[in-house]
């Protein structure tokens, strides 16, 4: 059994203890987290603190060719990393699955090592030359999940570090592996200390939150949780980028072709057993194609095979831990017991892991925990419409706004229809398609803040007006 370390200052560092990480699609250890101390957590900021004046003055194009040099790194050790995400957090291999997951984040350290952040005129004539300056904030801390933590991470780092920035990392409990052994191979690209990783509980991430020498938290987890981090950087007036849960609405306008849309839906809903903030997780459909679409979303379901992620032909995996599978269940339940159809699935079969089944739940309407909340798993309610106009307000009528979809044979009537969703994001005839090039977050309490693009970059520094 591999046991890991922390990262601290480019070196690895023991831990006096360490906590089993456990596969979810079978219960087995897949591998021992190392269990940093306070005193511990101390010295990767210090030494993040002290690597950043050195980083701070590198030059864009230096910066940019390090994040490049990050990307090659971890495209040569995509398969290593791609099987480690696979035992700590279930997904497959295949698909869009684990080889995805690095793949994507290899793409995405591309692309920001190409973005930049020029010195801005704002004017130049007789009165005067006012040029606008970012600079970089100092030490960040980044707070990554369990669903996708390798993609994840490289969205908090890449963006700090390609400014100037540098980074503490702590990923989840649940799947720090991956991460640490990432941290390790981008050390090697790295100076000492630009980048750190500690690993342990929830108490880690409020010691982190709270310290003065900490500049920026970007965090990316559940909306309650964002809460508490907000909260308790309220001291130190810390710079925050918030990602926060979601409960995505999708509208299917009357003129859609069910089966041509039904693929879509799908993935839109299932990528990753539905466990992803941007997944489509309330879908409503005029009572027109309600029956058809129904039954196009079950056909489509019935062809996709979950299992072991490690199984070259699983497709979809588990839920990847038991607390989050308990509420897929109680939120199915719930929704049974308040008249809900099962279309598929819905009754999970004993044996090893946290398989819960493809579930689509018809006959549905708000006011059950599976439309009124964010399920993050394999469960999808769909819900019949008949007055436009009444179907936006329901969509809307939620706390979250990070994303939304349209679906429809008209793309003038879709665009209006998207203009009236109160998200961050949304998307005509798709759903969660997210690209580097383009801001995402969400309003409402989807969070605070943006990621990607040079809107991303621009979180993660200060500005400074220079009068010249």
């Amino acid at each position: 059994m591999s046991h890991y370390s922390l990262i601290i200052g480019g070196k690895a560092v023991e831990t006096a203890g360490y906590a089993e990480v456990t596969n979810p699609s079978t219960g087995d250890v897949a591998g021992l987290m190392p269990l940093a101390s306070p005193e511990q957590l101390e010295q990767a900021i210090a030494a993040a603190k002290a690597a950043f004046p050195l980083w701070s003055a590198k030059t864009s194009d230096e910066r940019a060719q390090a994040c490049l040099a990050i990307a090659d790194t971890l495209e040569a050790h995509a398969d290593e990393l791609a099987h480690l995400l696979t035992l700590e957090q279930g997904k497959p291999l295949n698909g869009l699955g684990s080889r995805f997951e690095i793949g994507g984040a290899v793409a995405w350290a591309r692309h920001t090592a190409s973005l930049d952040l020029p010195v801005e005129v704002l004017q130049d004539g007789p009165e005067g030359r006012v040029e606008l300056h970012r600079k970089p904030i100092g030490v960040v801390a980044s707070i990554t999940p369990w669903n996708w933590p390798v993609m994840i991470a490289i969205w908090h780092i890449i963006p700090a570090i390609r400014v100037g920035n540098t980074v503490i990392i702590k990923p989840s409990p649940y799947t720090p592996l991956s991460t640490i052994r990432m941290v390790q191979l981008i050390n090697e690209v790295l100076p000492a200390g630009v980048l750190n990783v500690v690993t342990g509980g929830n108490e880690l991430g409020a010691l982190l939150t709270t310290h003065q020498d900490i500049a920026k938290i970007t965090f990316t987890g559940s909306t309650a949780t964002g809460r508490k981090v907000m909260a308790s950087a309220a001291d130190t007036l810390k710079r925050l980028t918030l990602e926060l849960g979601g409960n995505d609405a999708g509208i299917v306008l009357p003129d859609a072709d069910p089966n041509a849309i039904a693929e879509g839906l799908f993935w839109g809903a299932f990528i990753n057993s539905g466990q992803t903030c941007a997944c489509l997780k309330r879908l409503y459909v005029h009572d027109s194609l309600y029956d058809q679409v129904c039954d196009a979303l079950s056909a489509y379901a019935a062809s996709v095979k979950l299992g072991d992620g490690l199984a070259e032909d699983s497709v979809l995996g588990p839920v990847q831990n038991k607390m989050q599978y308990d509420i897929v269940s109680s939120y199915v339940q719930d929704a049974v017991d308040r008249g809900g159809r099962v279309l598929i699935g819905g009754a999970p079969k004993d044996g090893k892991g946290y398989f819960y089944p493809i579930t689509l739940v018809a006959d549905i309407d708000h006011g059950a925990k599976l439309v009124d909340h964010e399920q993050f798993g394999p469960a999808l309610p769909i819900i019949r419409y008949t007055d436009l106009d009444a179907v936006i307000a329901k969509a809307n009528d939620n706390p979250a706004g990070l994303g939304g979809s349209v679906w429809s044979s008209d793309p003038v009537a879709a665009k209006a229809v998207a203009a009236r969703l109160e998200c961050g994001s949304v998307w005509i005839n798709k759903h969660g398609a997210i690209q580097p090039n383009a801001p995402f977050g969400g309003v409402k309490q989807s969070g605070i803040g943006v990621e990607f693009g040079a809107d991303g970059l621009k979180e993660l520094t200060t500005i400074q007006s220079v009068f010249c």
